[in-house]
């Protein structure tokens, strides 16, 4: 993914050990469905599905096989091969109402790299230890695909015809490479996946030393933007230096561009945000919620949020240097230097804006600012009241009091894409946890926090999808 900063707590956030623990937080739900899922995600975690050296097509095509073998038609269970080692498989759970939309459940089955030598576990075998389940994939994003199919096989096996069709995408290269998955379905087989709207990863449950604190729903994302900010130079012989130097050059404009604040800008995901942390929220930190709620160029309370690097990425946009390269001979003045300068834009924010304000903040003609590749904008998803409504529901039968959150990842998933092609995507997965260390050692998940996570969804799933459904 992503960094998933809406399930890692901030800085303020650790401070909540005075909220009592909350009733209903017990595990709910444990049914042979709990083995089900566990089974599925023991096979795609021992499932290489690295850029490298593994195969998302493998993976693919091993779930597929497991659905067919349950009883769905061939006709309702595709497996697209992108190349020889990627692809995607898209499931179908029909329904009986061919005018309602669907709804789509999205995972990536594709991971970063883990190399077995900086592990003190084996990236890809499933262990099971502590009450923990350990493997490269276990929380991004394997989690939710194993939950995902294990909650249309209980539907299907239960006998439940759904009032719309339930899809199920397993899709690649959202952790990198070329071949995007939900980018290649929606523009060569849209119609597989096309839907009123998705569920997909970037939402969980904060928690604190086991009390539960907010079920957080991501409803949009930061646009992911590179800039190569560049001098250029002559040169000549270190021995006779000037003070027209490439590399101090850009050492300025970069000191300037970490020292500048881009102006605060709320939208209805990121003023809910505020708004309901506040009430969970102790402290100086919760009343600076309060007030920027209020009045949301409240100077103080600004400042108060933004010395929390969390809260801090949720109010603006943001852009830092992340690369640097200069010069050419250790005695020779140089003659180019270069930088990286990645910035997570607001999606109300105009990344051309972005790059005039970098010009502007920098200030000198000889330090040019351009893009690496294009932006990628994609809106928010609308709350609904129909659909929030429901995960108040199935979050208040779960885990009672526990307040539902929408945010705003200052990370980014291939969900942009269907939020660009017109499907809002809703971050939701009932997995309550703290760090998992998702692209890092040891990957790891509560087990407690994932079988929790596959009732709450097959319960939310089939609300969603029932004749009652509110419309």
């Amino acid at each position: 993914m992503t960094v998933r900063s809406i399930r890692t707590l901030s800085a303020a956030a650790l401070l909540l050990a005075t909220v009592p623990a909350l009733a209903g937080a017990q595990h709910i739900g444990r049914t042979k469905w709990d083995s089900t899922a566990r089974d599925i995600f023991k096979e795609l975690i021992e499932i290489n599905t690295t850029e490298s050296s593994g195969s998302t097509l493998k993976a693919a095509q091993a779930m597929a096989a497991r659905l067919t073998a349950a009883g769905f038609p061939d006709s309702d269970v595709v497996v697209i091969k992108q190349t020889d080692r990627k692809g995607d498989m898209v499931a179908r759970l029909r329904g009986k109402n061919p005018q309602r939309k669907p709804i789509l459940l999205l995972s990536h089955i594709d991971v970063v790299e883990a190399k077995a030598e900086d592990w003190t576990l084996p990236p890809f075998s499933f262990v099971e230890k502590d009450s923990t389940f350990y493997g490269r994939g276990v929380a991004d994003d394997k989690d939710d695909s194993a939950m995902h199919l294990a909650t249309i096989l209980r539907l299907k096996a239960e006998g439940y015809v759904p009032d719309r069709d339930i899809i199920v995408a397993l899709t690649t290269d959202e952790e990198g490479g070329s071949d995007n998955g939900v980018d290649y379905l929606l523009k060569h087989h849209r119609n597989l996946i096309d839907a009123e709207y998705a569920f997909n990863e970037g939402g969980g449950g904060r928690v604190r030393e086991g009390k539960y604190l907010s079920h957080d729903i991501q409803a949009a994302e930061k646009v992911y933007v590179d800039f190569r900010l560049e001098t250029t130079n002559p040169g000549g012989h270190s021995s006779q230096p000037v003070k027209d130097n490439a590399i101090t050059q850009l050492s300025q404009a970069l000191v300037k561009v970490g020292a500048f604040d881009f102006p605060v800008h709320l939208n209805e995901i990121t003023r809910t945000y505020f708004e309901r942390s506040a009430a969970i929220t102790p402290g100086a930190m919760g009343e600076a919620m309060r007030a920027l709620v209020r009045k949301p160029n409240d100077a103080k309370a600004i400042a108060t949020l933004s010395s929390d690097k969390a809260y801090n990425s949720q109010l603006r946009t943001s852009c830092v240097a992340t690369m640097l390269e200069g010069g050419h001979a250790p005695n020779a003045l140089p003659q180019r230097a270069h930088a990286n300068v990645n910035c997570r834009i607001l999606p109300n924010d105009s990344p051309e804006e972005i790059q005039r304000t970098l010009v502007r903040v920098i200030n000198d003609p000889k330090v040019s600012v351009t893009p690496v590749a294009p932006a990628k904008p994609s809106p928010p998803s609308p709350l609904t009241r129909e659909l929030m409504g429901e995960i108040e529901r199935v979050t208040n039968e779960m885990w009672p009091k526990v307040p539902v959150i929408p945010t705003m990842s200052t990370g980014a998933t291939d969900g942009l894409y269907l939020r660009i092609a017109g499907i809002p995507v809703y971050g939701v997965s009932g997995f309550f946890y703290t760090d998992t260390f998702a692209h890092g050692m040891n990957e790891r998940i509560p087990q407690k926090a994932f079988f929790d996570g596959i009732e709450f969804t097959y319960r939310l799933v089939k609300r969603v999808t029932s004749p009652s459904a509110v419309q």
